[in-house]
């Protein structure tokens, strides 16, 4: 990789980590499942309009949709809606990652290697030490947010699933498409659930302090992580081996766990900055060990090589959720 790509790299980590802020400013004022489904709604209305729809069959961008969008922002959102730190939910989504592995070995009939296994084991003593912390400092109250973000990071790992059997011949237009299938079904669970009163509520007073705040995490979470920060990375895929231009999602809770101590005044237990030590490394020892590509180097042209091209070059996750052999189609923004 050339230092500029390096560069992009770590901007797209900086984007996807204070993401998160944007996130917690966005649901200090926004019901989680409105919020969920007005973020969806915002890309989804120019993506109709204007992206062509990607090449691959209807079931795999429901699956993907639902997997990522529905899930996985239903379950996020509620999570910290809930209490879960921000920082700490940059870090716990990360289970994605193993989650996919695994789905992966389940339902799609692919191997681990042996230092898969490894990171997962690993990433998975992390996260029990973290939800563990979390029970015995919360008395048990805390540790439903924990469970939530985990259940997020399920649906994220479905969602990669649905990507990696799409194998699109253009990630980002697919990525984009995605966000067409959350909408209506989030939009419906508001209503089940928030009421219709608390939707309206939120939309009348974004002329306060909050209400701003809201609207610019709204457009962060919309503009710089989803489209720039997508745009970003799908280009550093197509020049680069995955098993390179993973690693950098792991900078990802890094800088959620920083900012929301500077930002928000969140302080990480002992057990828990030690915790998202061991989670970053299993995935670490994941990412690497799963590559097949390390004698690739990076393209000096830009374009994407066609789908079946590139295929069996992919091995290693390009988001900070996906894992195994083929996921490396998909792209993901928290």
């Amino acid at each position: 990789m050339t230092t500029r790509d390096r560069f992009l790299g770590v901007g797209v980590a900086v984007l996807w980590g204070l993401n998160f802020i944007a996130i917690h400013l966005g649901l200090d004022h926004f019901p989680p499942f409105f919020f969920g489904a007005l973020r969806f709604t915002l890309m989804a209305v120019p993506v109709v309009l204007f992206v062509p729809r990607p090449d691959v069959a209807w079931r795999w961008l429901l699956l993907y949709g639902t997997g990522f969008g529905i899930l996985q922002f239903t379950f996020l959102f509620w999570a910290m809606d809930a209490g879960m730190p921000t920082g700490l939910a940059s870090l716990v989504l990360q289970s994605s990652a193993p989650f996919t592995v695994i789905l992966g070995v389940l339902l799609l009939g692919e191997r681990m290697s042996r230092a898969q296994v490894v990171g997962i084991s690993v990433a998975v003593v992390g996260m029990t030490a973290i939800a563990v912390d979390r029970d015995l400092h919360g008395s048990g109250a805390a540790l439903i947010p924990v469970l939530l973000t985990l259940a997020a990071g399920l649906g994220w790992a479905f969602g990669n699933l649905g990507s990696r059997m799409a194998r699109p011949d253009n990630p980002l237009r697919l990525t984009l498409w995605m966000s067409v299938v959350p909408p209506i079904p989030m939009f419906a669970l508001s209503l089940a659930v928030e009421g219709p009163s608390a939707g309206i509520r939120s939309l009348t007073t974004l002329g306060g302090h909050g209400g701003l705040l809201a609207l610019a995490g709204l457009a962060y979470v919309v503009v710089l992580a989803t489209v720039v920060g997508s745009g970003i990375w799908t280009h550093l895929m197509a020049r680069c081996p995955a098993s390179r231009v993973a690693p950098f999602s792991l900078l990802v809770p890094v800088v959620g766990i920083s900012a929301s101590w500077l930002l928000l005044g969140e302080r990480p237990t002992v057990v828990e900055l030690v915790g998202a030590v061991v989670v970053i490394t299993g995935c670490l020892v994941g990412a690497l060990g799963g590559s097949a590509s390390r004698g690739r180097v990076c393209e000096t042209r830009t374009h994407v090589q066609p789908a079946d091209a590139r295929l069996d070059e992919v091995t290693a996750h390009p988001d900070p959720g996906g894992a195994g052999r083929g996921a490396g189609r998909s792209l993901g923004v928290p």
